[in-house]
């Protein structure tokens, strides 16, 4: 085993020392904080809101969603990061942060693979492009036109996330020198500014939109999906018009400081995927378009998928010359 190996076997198992493993019952000495790195309105608290109630009923203590944003995501994370591995403090991790934000900053305070301890994969949400109803772009075609020869601005829910990658990759595979990126600190403020009509458009997961582009308040010019998605059937891919690089997904995972002791990890691991698949919360994922895995990615095998989206996004990321200073 090299190196590399053993400290992803490491973040994956959660190796503990044997004072923490001793440390008595889990969890019993008070409520646990499960830290979401953006704002409240966004994917990542969504996700922790619809989680926490089940994960306190399972563990038999209250769960407290935390809201710790800043830097696209980095600031809350790093927060984990540097907390005790005592099991109170998880985290929704986000391949915004660990797999995006690595590829595009060119430092972290953190080591995005050996710094955490990676449990379950919970869900996965495609992103969207998104314009008003009263947008005068009506495809994704008229939309790039545009931007090629006038600005025409694109929001997103911070510098190096997610859709800030997506919304470069696009301006520049569309030949659009003029789509101008306008980062916010988190979905929600974005969200605001396209309704006042202080940006053109919004790149953003799926998740917390889908109720406006039911009710037509929003629409969509492109889903990253690689086929379209069965909720919007009238909602075009963007592989489908030309922009297969643009496929991809964003996860949600569960996850905690580094060496969490392995009773811990391997509690939350086997609770997880059975809260997954409640009724009630399968409901809501397929109403949010945001779905978990079947089965979910679980240790090793989600370390895993995480660096090789590490190592396909940088290299997308160098490609396209795409670096937040």
């Amino acid at each position: 085993m090299n190196r590399r190996q053993f400290l992803a076997a490491t973040a994956a198992t959660g190796l503990a020392s044997p004072a923490l493993a001793q440390s008595g019952a889990w969890p019993s000495r008070g409520s646990i904080r499960l830290i979401a790195q953006f704002p409240p309105g966004g994917l990542v608290d969504t996700i922790a809101r619809l989680m926490a109630p089940s994960l306190s009923q399972a563990l038999g203590q209250t769960v407290l969603v935390e809201n710790r944003a800043g830097a696209g995501g980095v600031i809350g994370t790093d927060f984990v990061a540097k907390a005790p591995a005592d099991g109170y403090t998880l985290l929704v991790s986000h391949a915004s942060v660990h797999v995006f934000s690595t590829a595009t900053l060119p430092t972290l305070p953190f080591d995005p693979i050996t710094d955490f301890t990676y449990m379950v994969q919970l869900v996965e949400a495609p992103n969207v492009l998104l314009v008003k109803a009263d947008s005068p772009y009506r495809t994704l075609e008229q939309y790039v036109t545009a931007a090629r020869t006038r600005p025409v601005r694109f929001g997103s829910s911070g510098i190096g996330s997610a859709p800030h990658l997506l919304g470069a990759m696009l301006s520049d595979v569309a030949r659009a020198p003029n789509l101008d990126h306008v980062p916010y600190r988190g979905s929600a403020p974005a969200l605001q500014d396209l309704m006042a009509g202080a940006i053109e458009s919004f790149v953003d997961p799926i998740t917390t939109n889908t109720a406006m582009m039911r009710d037509g308040t929003l629409r969509c010019l492109g889903v990253s999906t690689a086929a379209r998605l069965p909720a919007f059937p009238n909602v075009p891919t963007f592989a489908e018009q030309g922009f297969g690089r643009l496929t991809s997904a964003q996860w949600l995972g569960l996850s905690a400081p580094k060496n969490l002791p392995a009773p811990i990890v391997e509690r939350l691991t086997a609770l997880v995927p059975e809260i997954l698949k409640q009724p009630t919360l399968a409901a809501r994922f397929e109403d949010l378009q945001t779905m978990p895995r079947n089965p979910p990615l679980t240790g090793g095998a989600f370390v895993a998928q995480i660096q090789k989206e590490i190592t396909e996004w940088t290299a997308v990321a160098r490609q396209f010359n795409i670096s937040v200073s």
